[in-house]
Parts: structure tokens; C-alpha cells; sequence
């Protein structure tokens, strides 16, 4: 259906269905009988065509034991009881705990519940619809219970942080509207108890209810479930100004589930937390990071820039200056950044060999000490850049990582093992995959921008 009626790559249902079985796809979503009917009968297709589909699509069926007694099949066996157990909440908990991120710490973080009496929290993806809606984000299922992150915060706190709650400001503002009487009547609230308080933490971002395949909302920045542009909307930074303004600290988590473009508050906010879409136990988990009781890891897996003006028009399909590989500029936060409530240092850092060929792996061995107070992870990055290329190369490119548990006062060896498949581009003219031979460095770090070891290597011809 989208193939010609949202994307207009063709004009009618039988194009759209001959197109679409001709380049692999088998099963449809919605609409394809009549149109594969009608290009049957033009001549679009062959029944052939429609044959192999359909046997391939069977052939899944039988292997997933579709058609065989429920006694015979795997799946079937395993009782309702099964499902949503005290086991999988926990599973729930870790990932979210290992994949929030801490992006700025000016040391307000961890909270320490000695000497904070009263936290003020603000925002909408705190708690409510739009709170619950941030936990799960969207093609899910329904927990049979969510933690929002205020109800997070007020249960981690304890009994003698005192925890008020305050909408302060929309997520975002329709087209057109200019009253603001209602945002203003909200802020004004939500700064006297950001006066009253210790501390200030806003929970905004994004939301599913934005960010979602084909979702019509008429909002500024967004367009058909789509973001126009990257920055973090206007009302959110202009109430976060005046937070900061009522002269207490405010803490930013951000939820989204794609970069946001956020450089006012990455200069002027004295912490920023990366929530991301974090889970059905995603409450305890964000609060466990804000008080400590979790020493955050996490890393970015995309780049944050400082505006949309960074990056190429979406038209353009080059990756010139697009992805932490290719760009050009300073990012607002790299690839693989995360902060931590410790320090780690790398020491010896070798490969098992200065050349080999494309089809060989490389053993990159380090010494990680952490040199901070606290337990902690860190999650060693490994990239390779090559330095005289033919063909347009990645700057630099992610090709293994390992997160590793290291007690303070303690070192731990890391062992991680490279492939040097994962340097291969795709060479056009040879319409194949390609390692080229030349000379590389293999970079170490804790980020895309905090490289702390670079080794030559190089890259033998294949016999």
C-alpha cells in the first residue's frame, strides 16, 4: 500500500504488488490480494512468481510447526505461567539500568539523600499518559505493571525526600498557537516549587505520541510521525530556562528515542540524563542512576549534534557528513559517550600481531584500572580508520567493544577480538565487499571522541 499510494514510487495497487514480489517480499501487510489478482491478469507477474513466494512462505510456517499437533511443537509447551514472571521484570530492570546515559555531570549527580530535603519534579513524561507512553514506546506490548519515573524517584528517594510533582509545560505546541495562557499558569507554579526545592529535575523529550510511524500530529517540528528537525522543542527549553532561572539545580532527563538536539541545555543545565524509551521498570531504574545506587554505563549508539543545521538535507543520500563515521563538525554529544560516577584508566593496550590479512582476527588486549572511588563499569571501544584509502573510508568506525565490571582500587583485563572482515565498504565496481590492504590504526577509548591509544596495523593482500 505504501509502495503507490504514500510513497508513490508507482501509481497503482498491481505495479505496487509486482514491484514488490519481484524484489523479495513474500508477505504483505494489508491490501495485496486484489492488486496481485489484478497484476496476474496484466501480465505484471508470472505465476511463477507468485509460486515461489508462496512456497517460501509456507516453508517458514512448517518450520515454526504451524501445521502440526501441539504436542509436537516447542512452543505451544510453554504455560501462560511462563510469561510476566518476577525473572523478567528483573531482566527488565537491568537493561534499562545498563542502558541509561549520562551525558553531562557537573557533580549535582549522584543525589545524596543526607542533604536534599525536597526535590521539585517537572514534566510531562514524569508520570501520566504521556509517562507511561515514554516507558514502552510504540510496536509494544502492555506491561501489567509500569514504573514512571516520578513514581521511580519518590519510592528510591525514601521516607525523608520529600517529593513534589509539577507538569511545568507541554512537550510540544500545535501549529498556530500563540496564547500560551495555559503554559504560562503551569510555569508559574512549577518555578515557585522549583524555589522550594533542593533540586530540580525535568523530565521531557520527546514521546511515541511524536515520534511514530505514520502518526499525524500537528505539532511544530513534526510532520506525519516524523521529526522536521532535531532540536529538543522550544516550550521545553524555554521552561527549563526558567527553572534555572528560580537558582537551584535542574537535572534534564531526556526521553526520546532518537537524538535530540539540546546545546542551551548542555551549557547551562548542571546535569543531562539520556532515559531514552527505558522499560516497564524504567521508573526505578532512572532513579536508581540519579541517587547512585546505580553507577550509569551507558554509551550512545548514535551522535547527538548541536542543530539540524549540521547535518545534509534529508534528500541528499550520501553519508557525507552524516553518522559519528562521516562527520566533519564537533558534536553536541560523540558516539559512545556516557558518562560515569568513577574513573578508568587503559594501560597496556597491544595487539597480538602488527599485520594480517583480510580473512584473519586481531586480539586487542588492554589493562583497565579504575582509579575513581566507586565500583563501576566501563565499556572499552575499539575502531580502526584507514589511513590511505583509494576509496572514500569511515573517518573512524566502531569494530568490537566490551563492557567490563571493575571494582575500585582494582584493574581487570579486557580481551576483545576483532575480525578484520568489519573493515570491509562495499567497492562499486567489483559489486562485492572488500577489505582493502594498506596501512590502518587500531584506536582505543572510552568514545568516539576520547581515544587514548592509536596502533599501526596494516593489512596484508589476500593471496
Amino acid at each position: 500500500g505504501d509502495i503507490y499510494k504514500s510513497h508513490a514510487f508507482v501509481s497503482t495497487s498491481e505495479e505496487a504488488a509486482a514491484a514488490s514480489l519481484k524484489a523479495g517480499c513474500d508477505l504483505g501487510c494489508w491490501g495485496e490480494p486484489d492488486g496481485m489478482k489484478a497484476a496476474l491478469k496484466g501480465g505484471l507477474i508470472k505465476e511463477e512468481d507468485v509460486d515461489q513466494a508462496l512456497g517460501r512462505v509456507l516453508t517458514a510456517r512448517f518450520r515454526l510447526g504451524l501445521f502440526d499437533p501441539p504436542e509436537r511443537v516447542p512452543y505451544a509447551q510453554i504455560p501462560v505461567s511462563a510469561n510476566d514472571t518476577p525473572e523478567h521484570a528483573q531482566l527488565a530492570l537491568k537493561v534499562a539500568r545498563e542502558s541509561i546515559v549520562v551525558l553531562k555531570n557537573d557533580g549535582v549527580l549522584p543525589l545524596d539523600r543526607t542533604r536534599i530535603k525536597r526535590i521539585a519534579v517537572m514534566g510531562l513524561n514524569a508520570t501520566g499518559e504521556s509517562g507511561a507512553w515514554v516507558l514502552v514506546g510504540n510496536y509494544n506490548g502492555t506491561p501489567s505493571h509500569m514504573v514512571p519515573i516520578l513514581d521511580g524517584i519518590k519510592a528510591v528517594a525514601g521516607t525523608n525526600v520529600e517529593v513534589v510533582y509539577e507538569p511545568a509545560c507541554s512537550l510540544v505546541v500545535p501549529y498556530g498557537d500563540t496564547s500560551g495562557e495555559s503554559r504560562s499558569e503551569a510555569m508559574t507554579r512549577a518555578v515557585e516549587e522549583a524555589k522550594k526545592a533542593d533540586v530540580v529535575i525535568y523530565v521531557g523529550g520527546l514521546s511515541p505520541l511524536l515520534e511514530n510511524e505514520e502518526r499525524g500530529v500537528p505539532y511544530d517540528g513534526f510532520d506525519n510521525g516524523d521529526r522536521t528537525r532535531i532540536e529538543l522543542p522550544a516550550v521545553q527549553t524555554q521552561a527549563l530556562k526558567a527553572l534555572r532561572d528560580a537558582g537551584k539545580p535542574v537535572i534534564y532527563v531526556n526521553c526520546s528515542g532518537s537524538a535530540v538536539a539540546m546545546p542551551w541545555e548542555a551549557e547551562n543545565l548542571a546535569a543531562i540524563v539520556q532515559a531514552w524509551y527505558p522499560g516497564q521498570e524504567g521508573g526505578t531504574a532512572v532513579a536508581e542512576v540519579l541517587f547512585g545506587d546505580v553507577n550509569p554505563a551507558g554509551r550512545l549508539p548514535v551522535t547527538f549534534y548541536r542543530g539540524t543545521s549540521d547535518l545534509p538535507s534529508f534528500t541528499d543520500y550520501s553519508m557525507t557528513n552524516r553518522t559519528y563515521r562521516y562527520f566533519n563538525g564537533k558534536p553536541l554529544f560523540a558516539f559512545g559517550h556516557g558518562l560515569s560516577y568513577t574513573s578508568f584508566d587503559y594501560k597496556s593496550v597491544k595487539c597480538d600481531r602488527t599485520e594480517a590479512g583480510p580473512a584473519d582476527t586481531v586480539h586487542v588486549s588492554l589493562e583497565v584500572a579504575n582509579t575513581g572511588a566507586r565500583d563501576g563499569d566501563e565499556v572499552v571501544q575499539v575502531y580502526f580508520r584507514h589511513m590511505d584509502s583509494a576509496a572514500p573510508q569511515p573517518r573512524e568506525a566502531l569494530c568490537g567493544f566490551r563492557r567490563v565490571t571493575v571494582a575500585h582500587g582494582k584493574s581487570a583485563g579486557v580481551d576483545i577480538d576483532i575480525p578484520l572482515e568489519r573493515f570491509r565498504y562495499w567497492d562499486v565496481t567489483k559489486e562485492k565487499y572488500v577489505v582493502e590492504p594498506g596501512k590502518y590504526e587500531i584506536l582505543v577509548g572510552a568514545a568516539s571522541d576520547d581515544i587514548r591509544t592509536r596502533v599501526p596495523f596494516s593489512v596484508s593482500a589476500s593471496k
